[in-house]
């Protein structure tokens, strides 16, 4: 829907809830409660993490798109590092304040105190019984004010989200990479290599099938998705043999044989031996099938796609549109070429020959 900002916005309220709830645990909590609490504070981050980097892609121009992915995974890792010294330190404090309560004027056994408490928790084993529950008791309420004093920070997340203007995404930024809206170290990528990626997984995430039955429909044709992988083919290559094709495809022989004979059907191929080659329609027909793939791919750069483009970009659209054309691997071997050369080096030897025969 290219609509985004109800997820940060629920995203952020989630986790606040999320963090609140957790600050009611404690030693006693039941292992399904403690799931349960952390599935909401998981499904608030999950709404969040996802879009982050992506309105920071759809707000920026091409020139800026790699500045701003990197700056924007920068930040978050630096984010990250100051989040766990501060609650870390918070986490601390607590416990040695609590620790502390607890055994004010309590004989702890030799070698134990609160400082190793606070270090090691296997220290609790060393205790006597009566004073393990206290000790525990410190460290599950530590934890939990953790998430009491994160809920603030989530609290002005969710205030400052509102504020956020929801500009319409672009096609291109809706492929989200785990390397950037999850994984916690800075990706470095140039604007054309993001764009590149971005577009190389949207032209295939549906399925060749379908993008094939798209672009036909988008041409306004009725043709089998087949049909038109075929005339791209024999587009790209000026030939093509449709039983070799199906041996260097995925595609099955009974299916090629059948896009074959309906662009046969349709005058848009005749055969010249075992050969297809394109009629004057066919040529026009596959002509806009690869315009219809063009279009498909710029649609997805948005404003980006305009009158100024910058030449990689209109480079990266064409490389693409021919990579859906035909791989080298279906590439035909070239009989004709093959047999003229054969001609050729006969020629040349006779030719040779007879002149080191007048020599003689």
């Amino acid at each position: 829907t290219g609509r985004w900002k109800v997820f940060p916005v629920a995203g952020t309220a989630v986790t606040t809830l999320g963090l609140l709830l957790l600050h009611q645990l404690d030693e006693n909590s039941a292992t399904a409660e403690v799931s349960a609490y952390f599935f909401v504070f998981g499904l608030g981050l999950g709404l969040v993490m996802q879009v982050l980097v992506l309105i920071v892609q759809n707000a920026v121009a091409y020139e800026d798109l790699g500045v701003a992915t990197s700056g924007a995974t920068f930040f978050r890792s630096i984010g990250a590092s100051f989040g766990v010294a501060i609650f870390g330190t918070v986490f601390a404090s607590r416990l040695g304040d609590q620790l502390t309560d607890a055994f004010r004027g309590a004989a702890l056994p030799p070698g134990v105190s609160v400082d190793t408490l606070e270090a090691d928790p296997r220290g609790i084993g060393a205790l006597p019984p009566a004073l393990r529950p206290e000790a525990v008791h410190a460290y599950a309420s530590s934890i939990t004010d953790v998430f009491l004093y994160a809920a603030p920070v989530a609290l002005v997340a969710f205030l400052l989200a509102w504020f956020l203007k929801e500009d319409r995404l672009r096609g291109s930024v809706t492929a989200p990479d785990a390397t950037q809206t999850l994984a916690s170290n800075p990706v470095e990528r140039s604007s054309h290599d993001e764009v590149c990626r971005a577009l190389s997984v949207l032209g295939t995430r549906e399925g060749r099938r379908e993008i094939y039955r798209r672009i036909t429909a988008r041409a306004g044709y009725d043709l089998l998705p087949a049909s038109s992988w075929i005339l791209l083919r024999v587009r790209k290559y000026g030939r093509v043999e449709p039983a070799q094709l199906a041996e260097r495809s995925p595609v099955p022989l009974a299916t090629v044989m059948a896009a074959a004979r309906q662009v046969e059907e349709r005058h848009l191929a005749v055969r010249e031996g075992p050969d297809l080659i394109l009629t004057g329609r066919g040529r026009e027909v596959a002509e806009r099938l690869a315009l219809a793939r063009e279009d498909s791919l710029a649609e997805l750069l948005g404003d980006w796609w305009g009158p100024d483009r910058p030449t990689d970009l209109v480079r990266l659209v064409h490389e693409l549109t021919g990579e859906l054309c035909g791989s080298e691997r279906e590439r035909p071997h070239d009989r004709h070429a093959g047999r003229e050369g054969r001609e050729g080096r006969e020629g040349r030897e006779g030719q040779e020959g007879r002149t080191a025969a007048r020599a003689g």
